[in-house]
């Protein structure tokens, strides 16, 4: 496969793929049904809407770059170390949707085993599209992003999500929340990953931080904090982070401090 000389323009076009499958999202909740939900494994959901947001996108990105792989939520397609590849959540937060809550998204990323090439996260609750290319910055509505400048713990709002699926998983979300827990201005939990980690992009939230986690959860927005000025690592502080599960996103002032607090979790073997 040639090398990808316009980054820019592959995102704009990716952009339009992740609005309509948001949109697709947003227009079936009005007539969707609990009862169509299967569980995958325990409280891990998925429905025909996941599925039928996945072959929209899969289809269209197939289109764009025919010979690259796909990495999925729903299933994924294996490939070259030197290939282009493609990482999708046709549905982020799957359970704020069923629960007819938000926020939940659509995330797509570009990578080479290498590297973060490109990602876009649409929000169709708040008609929001956040994306990101290596080198050109990240952007939310056209609008540049930036992470914020918090530096003190005590001031830092933060995002720290309980893993669902199991009470294994649990008990190391439960003791990170509790290493918090007192010491930061606000600890929340959103349901969805990508767009959490989108908000510190863009300096809503300034840490954010969740083990045992998927990298269709996390690819697309990671680079747009790497594109803001941020910094994302695994719980010990590895650069390179996107085979890791146990992730840490920052502001990057904060990034060391938060880190030396999560390391004292117990020992992760996922």
């Amino acid at each position: 496969m040639e090398n990808i000389k316009d980054l820019e323009a592959l995102t704009n076009e990716v952009r339009h793929i992740a609005v309509n499958a948001g949109l697709y999202l947003k227009e079936e909740r009005k007539s969707f049904h609990r009862e169509s939900v299967m569980e995958k494994h325990a409280h891990d959901y998925v429905s025909y809407v996941d599925k039928e947001s996945e072959r929209r996108i899969v289809e269209a990105l197939s289109g764009l770059l025919p010979d690259a792989g796909f990495i999925t939520e729903e299933g994924s397609a294996g490939y070259d170390d030197e290939s282009y590849c493609w990482v999708v959540d046709p549905l982020d937060g799957t359970t704020n949707y069923i629960h007819d809550n938000a926020p939940y998204c659509v995330s797509i990323a570009l990578r080479t085993k290498a590297e973060l090439l490109m990602g876009v996260v649409y929000d169709p609750c708040r008609n929001e599209c956040f994306y990101a290319w290596k080198g050109g910055g990240a952007y939310v509505d056209g609008l540049k992003m930036s992470v914020s400048d918090v530096c003190k713990v005590e001031d830092a709002f933060v995002v720290a999500e309980l893993p669902y699926n199991s009470r294994q998983y649990a008990k190391t979300g439960e003791y990170i929340i509790s290493q918090l827990y007192g010491k930061v201005s606000g600890i929340r939990m959103t349901g969805s990953a990508a767009l959490a980690i989108c908000y510190v992009a863009a300096g809503r939230f300034d840490v954010w931080a969740e083990a045992f986690i998927g990298k269709w959860d996390y690819a697309a927005a990671a680079l747009m904090v790497l594109e803001a000025g941020g910094r994302v690592t695994d719980f010990y502080g590895n650069d390179h982070f996107f085979d890791g599960h146990h992730l840490i996103v920052s502001n990057g002032h904060l990034h060391l401090l938060f880190q030396d607090l999560i390391t004292k979790v117990p020992p992760l073997d996922m």
